[in-house]
């Protein structure tokens, strides 16, 4: 039950509910692999060569093979201000603000959040990365009792690290025997690991069918494109299961999609997805071209931040590597003179194609909007 709404079409529809709810949201606690960049070496020639000579010139300096895998990035976001961004774009519709921050496997935003009265009532919750067969999920876990939320967490980590499948059915009774608590598969159909797009989902059928008694609601994901979310959509009505809004934000921009409930508290919003009742509301700002948003999100990533909550300013203070002997430095630390080559190229290919010029011939590249056909 409920409905997808198109802000675009019926800007009106929020004057129906009184609040708004954002789910998934990141923080600069959440880390962000940088082996993307092999990923996108395999489709560009020049940057496989270069990222082969930074390599060898790191082994040359440093006695030991640079891995990409090794590290990873951090939203610039801190706590207060990512949920600021998403209170901000929920009050300007005029609505009350529910918001949900979901850091990859760490709780610590919203639990250093709960310590502020304007925040007072924020959920612990999480996204939890749950290895499984050759792939893995991601599952948003909402509203953790405070009492037992480190415990539960723990428990989380320790399926993360040693897969175990009696284990997972476990903790996913747990969780979803706390009355409160909310699970969600998010991006169900997003084949992050690459194994192709008929292994993933069947992957997903498999994992639907084992434990999506313990499953509340699947992802219509405000960072995917609108094909993927469209057979999300038909997913959730073959396997009975409400869609609710999930905007994946890392950067500035608010999340893309969010819920419209009359629900007062987030216990009550709860209550309401667990009986299979979700109203979706897509913002406009999703049928900008997807490619574009991406693009846009990553030049955010990059931005100098004078006021970061951990003084984390430059971009290569936010890069960390972890060398083999567990060593943990930012970019910053281990490259007084520049970071690897592979990845100054990546970062300065991105600045000259954010240039205000270079920006307009790059978006007549894309087609003028997401189209969102329900």
């Amino acid at each position: 039950m409920g409905c997808i709404h198109l802000q675009w079409k019926d800007a009106a529809c929020v004057n129906r509910f009184r609040t708004g709810v954002s789910l998934h949201g990141h923080t600069l606690h959440s880390r962000e692999s940088l082996d993307f960049i092999y990923h996108a070496a395999s489709h560009a020639p020049p940057l496989a060569a270069t990222i082969r000579r930074g390599e060898r010139h790191f082994e040359k300096i440093h006695g030991t093979r640079l891995d990409l895998s090794r590290g990873w990035w951090t939203p610039p976001l801190g706590p207060h201000d990512a949920w600021l961004v998403e209170r901000n774009q929920i009050e300007g519709l005029g609505r009350d603000a529910l918001v949900s921050l979901t850091d990859h496997d760490n709780i610590e935003a919203p639990v250093s959040l709960q310590l502020l009265d304007e925040c007072r009532g924020t959920p612990i919750s999480l996204e939890w990365t749950v290895p499984y067969g050759p792939t893995f999920f991601h599952l948003g876990i909402h509203n953790l009792p405070a009492a037992q939320a480190r415990d539960m967490y723990r428990q989380m980590l320790g399926y993360t690290s040693a897969p175990n499948r009696p284990v997972l059915a476990a903790i996913l009774d747990q969780v979803a025997g706390v009355e409160d608590a909310l699970v969600v598969l998010n991006h169900p159909l997003w084949d992050e690991k690459g194994i192709g797009h008929a292994a993933h989902r069947g992957a997903v059928w498999e994992f639907l069918q084992i434990f999506g008694r313990n499953l509340h609601a699947l992802e219509l994901n405000g960072l995917r494109p609108w094909s993927e979310n469209r057979e999300v959509v038909a997913l959730g009505q073959i396997v009975n299961k409400p869609i609710i809004s999930g905007g994946d934000r890392h950067a500035v921009e608010p999340n893309a999609t969010i819920n419209l409930t009359n629900a007062a508290t987030f216990a009550e919003f709860v209550e309401e997805v667990r009986e299979g009742w979700s109203d979706v509301l897509i913002m406009k700002h999703y049928r900008e071209p997807f490619s574009l948003r991406i693009f846009q999100n990553m030049v955010d990533v990059l931005h100098t931040y004078e006021h970061h909550a951990k003084g984390w300013r430059l971009w290569s203070d936010r890069v960390f590597y972890a060398s083999q002997d567990g060593r943990v430095q930012s970019l910053s630390e281990w490259f007084q003179s520049g970071p690897p080559a592979p990845v100054a190229l990546f970062v300065n290919t991105l600045r000259l194609a954010s240039l205000p010029r270079v920006r307009r011939l790059l978006r007549g590249a894309f087609p003028a909007t997401e189209e969102v056909a329900l």
